[in-house]
């Protein structure tokens, strides 16, 4: 385990002491404590909400003219791109059909809901009762202003904005693409490094969350979280495991050998929590032991890393059905379909960071009624599952190179 996992795991779990230790004990001194403590979890929560647009619209800009530059490279570009958006797609179908029936089954008392909507503001949740249908949803997803969009954290217009913008600056001429493609990536990068020192102080923010909670709604919540925490990690496991089933029986490749030749990136992945970490590895693995073409592995896995999630649909299909039922807060499968559409156009441009994708979830939270500070939660239960994440990432990555290798290769 990583040093930053292990700070953001130990942080969690001191919070939860410290806040069942303050309830049960109903000190005056440590209440004012705890209430000092409380605005460092909010503060953390607004800084990293801060970010989020930014970091959303230069990403998705970015990413699509990267990947429609990387179209220019013929048949093996166009197959790598159809192979991921496939898995990402199965991945997301798999983990709506597992998980979705059993996130209805943890247990959440109506009092947890209650304690969780008073901690809210009010304001956030009444946005939950402004959601519209599908049909008004097809009408709204066009931004009659991005700006307004932006400033109102209406990601699903945004996002529409943003593709089209991206399609349309791959349509210029080459000097001026890069010239504002260059600006974009400049402000990625900048959010990038925000973001980054976000995660370095986790630990305080993640501290302060999980006090808090424990004080205002008891162990309530924190049993629910236990529960989403084994079933998300259950979940990347079991698609973990499928991946190997589309390799042997799609990619051609024997069980065993393949099997033996993840062994070594899995393991760096796994405890740097970074699929990018364990590129080289993934190179070396797919080539000697693998057996797979040059221009595959030299292509085809480096854009795997930068450009396919596959830990993305599974964590936007299982905590937002689940901070929705924490929160008292209906959704329905038309406007649960959508957001896993646009959180897998959004696993494209995921920057290589722990818990990105949850960063990129906040906007849509609030969209939904969920209060930010539910991101908080996420980030701080996901430690654990992100552990198994890279590994997941990994074996997508050598399973849509293998995929793509018997693709191209088939006459």
């Amino acid at each position: 385990m990583s040093t930053s996992t292990s700070r953001v795991l130990l942080a969690l779990l001191a919070g939860l002491l410290a806040g069942a230790a303050v309830a049960a004990l109903d000190n005056a001194a440590l209440r004012t404590l705890a209430a000092v403590i409380e605005p460092i979890g909010t503060i953390w929560v607004r800084t990293l909400q801060m970010t989020l647009i930014p970091l959303v619209l230069s990403l998705l800009v970015t990413g699509i003219v990267a990947t429609v530059d990387t179209g220019a490279t013929g048949r093996l570009g166009a197959t790598a791109l159809g192979v991921f958006l496939a898995l990402l797609v199965g991945t997301a179908i798999v983990s709506l059909v597992v998980a979705t029936p059993l996130v209805s089954r943890i247990p959440i008392d109506p009092e947890t809901t209650a304690l969780m909507r008073a901690t809210a503001d009010s304001s956030v949740l009444a946005t939950a009762r402004q959601l519209p249908k599908m049909s008004d949803l097809l009408v709204t997803i066009i931004p009659a202003n991005p700006v307004r969009a932006a400033a109102d954290g209406a990601m699903l217009p945004l996002v529409t904005f943003a593709i089209l913008f991206g399609l349309a600056l791959s349509r210029v001429a080459v000097d001026r693409r890069e010239d504002v493609a260059r600006v974009f990536r400049a402000i990625a990068d900048a959010m990038t490094v925000i973001v980054g020192w976000l995660i370095a102080v986790a630990p305080a923010g993640v501290f302060a969350l999980a006090m808090t909670l424990v004080i205002r709604t008891g162990l309530g919540a924190v049993r629910a979280l236990a529960l989403y925490i084994a079933l998300i990690s259950g979940v990347i496991i079991l698609v973990t495991l499928l991946l190997y089933a589309v390799a042997v029986i799609v990619g051609r490749q024997p069980l065993a050998r393949f099997a033996r030749a993840l062994v070594p990136p899995q393991a760096i992945a796994f405890s740097a929590r970074s699929s990018l970490a364990a590129l080289p590895a993934m190179v070396e693995s797919a080539r000697t032991r693998l057996g797979l073409p040059t221009p595959v592995t030299s292509f085809v896995l480096p854009l795997a890393v930068t450009t396919l999630r596959l830990s993305t649909p599974i964590m936007w299909s299982v905590a937002i059905p689940f901070l929705a039922r924490l929160y008292g807060i209906d959704i329905g499968a038309e406007q649960l379909f959508l957001l896993i559409g646009a959180g897998i156009l959004l696993s494209f441009s995921v920057p290589g960071l722990p818990s990105a994708s949850i960063f990129l979830m906040g906007p849509f939270l609030t969209g939904l009624g969920i209060p930010m500070e539910a991101l908080g939660l996420l980030i701080a239960a996901d430690s654990i599952p992100d552990l198994f994440k890279g590994v997941l990432n990994v074996t997508g990555h050598v399973t849509s190179a293998a995929v793509v290798a018997r693709r191209v290769t088939t006459p």
